[in-house]
């Protein structure tokens, strides 16, 4: 039997986590229709239904592929087909779930790492059930929170003072499974070895033990991983791993400096900034107190911060890359927040005194602010999605021969709704162009060789491209012009001088 705290504790952060995500969807709902806020969302979609009707990992129906970054994630998303419920409504069902078991996992953490306090376990799930970024991803249909939640499941069980054998294969049978949902999870290892060795006083012999549990429950979600990837793509990582790196290396050439402080900043947007301090003070008291295991978790940010900014430093859709990391960011700044404000709450110095609050202020009203302003950001995304890429696709579903092949950059709506071959030109379902990616006139002659029918682009995308080819539509939408966008297009595709 829970305790009576224990079940109030966990009452309201349910309420929280239902209240923040129906709150972004019926404005969403309000501002245009409900939808997702990515096209990618739509490729998850895309997949779980064809797995739910055809029994096949595929994107396009009887052509297996590895197009999906997050196998798991595509297996929760077919359940909801398995149960004929409608597909938006158990996405956000899911994403709520996640978010609110998010939200314990972080308040417990905070709890336990300041027992003095009892209601700043509570404030601290609270926080992360209306931050905007893990509310914007809970209804994204992305696999981004679940990630999140399986990363922030991990780093805080390494706090625990005792980690039995058991736990420790526990520990690595999580990061393997961690990995079907973002390949970047292996990171992980790194605080889990860092805390193997460090993290207590145990015989060495002890600690090589540990390691094998460890290691032996990785080996299997990570070998069966590798193996799905090797069946439906080829490779033992999804082409997800490869297209997007190829697609932004132009970014390389941006000094590794800026790239790191544009991912470092990402956080900040939002309830982030007023927790910095308190993240710092976390940081300094964990190298005081030599806490190893804080201290993993602490690297471990930082460090998953670098990775992306050397080898996939893009910062658009609200730094979704990097979500995952975002909740021990403010599980740590929430600890370190609440010490000292607490600490200092009665103090015998005014300053002290009014400074406590004056932060504890500013932590609730930007958290309610930005979950505001996310709140609309998320609408408008769903507005541009909806508007162009599901209205094109819907329209090429109607006005294009059965048999017409498609080359599209965005594939996720198209591919729900237009029944029709495709040639990806991110390379998720199209591997053999990510060689040449970002070469327009190399993907004409590709285009032409597989004598492409249409392409539908946004037109500032594909300049070269679309100088020899026919507009045939364009949506009108008004949602991603005013917000400095363009009109998805659809343009005849015509063998000209563009691949010459």
């Amino acid at each position: 039997m829970l305790k009576s705290d224990s079940r109030k504790f966990i009452l309201i952060l349910a309420i929280a986590a239902i209240l923040s995500t129906s709150g972004y969807v019926l404005w969403s709902r309000s501002f245009y229709q409900i939808g997702y806020p990515l096209d990618d969302s739509w490729i998850y979609q895309t997949y779980a239904r064809n797995l739910s009707q055809f029994r096949e990992w595929s994107f396009i129906p009887g052509e297996i592929s590895g197009g999906s970054t997050g196998p798991f994630w595509v297996l929760f998303l077919t359940i909801g087909y398995w149960l004929r419920l409608d597909h938006h409504l158990w996405a956000f069902l899911l994403g709520t779930v996640v978010l609110f078991l998010l939200g314990v996992v972080g308040g417990a953490a905070v709890k336990s790492l300041y027992p003095q306090n009892k209601s700043a376990g509570l404030l601290a799930g609270l926080m992360l059930v209306f931050e905007w970024h893990l509310v914007w991803a809970s209804v994204s249909g992305m696999e981004t929170i679940l990630a999140a939640l399986l990363v922030t499941s991990t780093l805080v069980f390494l706090f625990k003072p005792e980690i039995s054998a058991k736990d420790w294969f526990l520990i690595g049978f999580v990061v393997g499974v961690s990995i079907w949902v973002r390949p970047d999870s292996i990171l992980l290892m790194g605080p889990v070895g860092f805390v193997l060795v460090f993290g207590s006083q145990s015989p060495l012999t002890k600690k090589f033990k540990h390691s094998v549990f460890v290691l032996l429950g990785l080996m299997i979600p990570v070998g069966l991983y590798l193996l799905f990837n090797q069946i439906v793509s080829g490779s033992v990582w999804p082409n997800t791993f490869y297209a997007k790196q190829a697609e932004y290396a132009a970014h390389q050439n941006i000094p590794i400096t800026t790239r790191y402080g544009q991912q470092l900043v990402l956080p900040l947007i939002g309830a982030g900034i007023t927790l910095f301090p308190g993240f710092i003070f976390a940081f300094l008291n964990t190298i005081k107190a030599r806490n190893w295991a804080l201290f993993a978790a602490f690297v471990w940010f930082f460090g998953y911060l670098a990775v992306f900014a050397w080898r996939l430093p893009v910062t658009y859709q609200h730094g979704r890359y990097i979500i995952p990391a975002m909740p021990i960011y403010f599980i740590l700044g929430s600890a370190g927040t609440f010490k000292w404000c607490f600490a200092h709450w009665h103090s015998e110095w005014l300053i002290f005194r009014v400074l406590s609050k004056v932060w504890s202020f500013s932590c609730v009203s930007v958290t309610i602010l930005f979950g505001l302003l996310g709140a609309k950001a998320y609408a408008e995304d769903v507005a541009i999605i909806e508007s162009e890429m599901v209205t094109t696709a819907r329209w090429i579903h109607t006005n294009t021969d059965s048999n017409a092949l498609i080359a599209a950059h965005d594939i996720g709506a198209l591919g729900y709704f237009s029944e029709r071959q495709i040639i990806d030109l991110a390379g998720l379902i199209s591997p053999d162009v990510i060689p040449f990616i970002r070469d327009e006139r190399q993907l004409a002659v590709y285009l032409d060789e597989k004598e492409a029918d249409y392409l539908m682009t946004f037109p500032d995308w594909y300049p070269i491209l679309i100088s020899g080819s026919k507009l045939i539509f364009q949506t009108n939408g008004v949602y991603s012009p005013n917000l400095g966008g363009e009109n998805m297009a659809v343009y005849e595709w015509e063998s000209t001088n563009v691949s010459k």
